[in-house]
Order: structure tokens, then C-alpha cells, then sequence
């Protein structure tokens, strides 16, 4: 009994808290192992500026996952999601099997085909916020919180969030707290842990 009072004390007493500390959750940001060789990736892995792509640190494993990019300064951008087999160095994307992107003129590309466009008049300008809903069948777009019907499809396998730059252009991330409520049913990108 003294023994297991002992352990006790050495548990909870003067030695420790007696709470297991519970792993942090990691943030889902732009991935600097998964990027282009002339990109910057500043504000916590949120802001892309320079040449070439990047992909998220977290792929979209839920059934519906949700995430925005705010356009901070124009230029050529694109973004959609990819998988990992993306060539990031080669702007713009969707000329492979390897993404599925919105292109900074409205086309939405796969495979070097275009598989939609947005409205003429609803063209994204500086300061808008460009929201994105994939769930492993069809990505669709909305801006500035309203949906622009504009749905593509085609890619296969593991993707992630994706998103390149040219041409000065400065986009920003949303990953969570988005400017934007997200459409119904949909969802922050969850790591694979916070599924199960």
C-alpha cells in the first residue's frame, strides 16, 4: 500500500502535473518542402509571392473540405488543388493530369484542357476572396462568398490545396477562420488524425 501511495505522490505530487500534455494539432499552411524553387512563402506559411507554386501541408482526405485565397496583389495566379506529382516550377498549372486550377483570367484548367470558365463579369480583382470546395469528385468556386456555378472536375488520386504566382502577384491562404462562412456540408481541411 505505502508503495502505491508513493507512486502516487510521484505522479501527481511535487514531481508532476499528473496530466498527460495532449499533442498539438498542426496547422494546415503552405508547405515550404512542396514548393517551387522561386517562390516565397511568408506570414506563417499564409502569403505566396515570387515564381511557381506551392502545396498545402495537408491533403484533402475529408469528403468535403473548404479553404480561400484572398488576392492581395494582381498578377498571374492560379488556384485548385494538385497532387503531389505537380511540377511547381511550371507556371501556369493545369497543363497535366497532376491539377485542376482556377486561372487568374477566369478559365479553370485539367490536363491543359479548360473544363469551365467564370462570368465575364466576375473576374477576381485585388482584394477578393476566392473560395474553394472539393469533394474527390467536383471543385467549385465561389467569390467573395457567392457561388459562381462554375463546377470542374477530372483529377484523380491524393490532392492538396495548391496555388501559384507570377507576374508580382501576392495571394493569402485561408486554411480556417475564413472570411467567408463555408457552403453547407463543407469543412476546414482536417488532418488525417483529427478524422479518426
Amino acid at each position: 500500500m505505502a508503495a502505491m501511495f508513493t507512486c502516487c505522490l510521484g505522479c501527481c505530487g511535487e514531481g508532476g502535473t499528473g496530466h498527460i500534455p495532449l499533442k498539438e494539432m498542426p496547422t494546415v499552411q503552405l508547405d515550404t518542402h512542396h514548393m517551387g524553387t522561386d517562390v516565397v512563402i511568408v506570414k506563417s506559411g499564409r502569403r505566396i509571392c515570387g515564381t511557381g507554386g506551392c502545396l498545402a501541408n495537408a491533403p484533402l482526405h475529408q469528403n468535403k473540405s473548404y479553404f480561400e485565397f484572398k488576392i492581395q496583389s494582381t498578377g498571374v495566379w492560379g488556384v485548385g488543388v494538385a497532387t503531389q506529382k505537380v511540377n511547381l516550377n511550371q507556371v501556369p498549372l493545369g497543363r497535366d493530369t497532376n491539377s485542376l486550377v482556377l486561372r487568374h483570367d477566369g478559365s479553370v484548367y485539367h490536363n491543359n484542357e479548360e473544363k469551365n470558365r467564370l462570368p465575364a463579369n466576375s473576374l477576381p480583382q485585388e482584394g477578393d476572396i476566392v473560395g474553394i470546395t472539393y469533394d474527390h469528385v467536383e471543385l467549385n468556386l465561389y467569390l467573395n462568398g457567392k457561388n459562381m456555378h462554375c463546377p470542374a472536375s477530372g483529377i484523380r488520386g491524393t490532392v492538396y490545396p495548391v496555388v501559384y504566382v507570377d507576374d508580382s502577384a501576392i495571394l493569402d491562404c485561408q486554411f480556417s477562420d475564413f472570411y467567408h462562412t463555408a457552403p453547407q456540408g463543407f469543412e476546414k481541411i482536417l488532418f488525417e488524425q483529427q478524422i479518426f
